[in-house]
């Protein structure tokens, strides 16, 4: 791995079958692709209850590496084209990545 190349990891939690979304705007900024998880929801937009039994929504949890020079235009990718901005739509946030291996394709070597 070039050790001159810096990596931030983007998580993104959405709605089960809303990743595609994610990973399509990932893409429009330059990211490569991401990997999906399934997930479950506790947060404050997931109290719902039908005839009074909760309902944990599904998640998706899109990892998407990214070139530390591309997360900025890709976070602001999946914050628009996710509609991030409005309540009960996802979350978004990055990771400082210390270390990556096996992406080569990405580092030039």
């Amino acid at each position: 791995m070039n050790s001159n190349m810096s990596f931030d990891l983007i998580v993104t939690i959405v709605d089960k079958g809303r990743s595609e979304i994610i990973v399509n705007a990932s893409r429009s900024a330059g990211a490569e692709g991401g990997t999906i998880i399934p997930g479950r929801g506790t947060g404050i937009h997931e109290n719902t209850k039908l005839w009074g039994i909760p309902i944990e929504p599904e998640k998706d949890i899109v990892l998407t590496i990214v070139p530390r020079d591309k997360t900025k235009d890709t976070l602001d990718a999946i914050r628009k084209q996710g509609k991030l901005d409005k309540p009960g739509m996802g979350i978004a946030f990055v990771l400082d990545l210390k270390a990556v291996s096996g992406i080569c394709h990405l580092c030039g070597g």
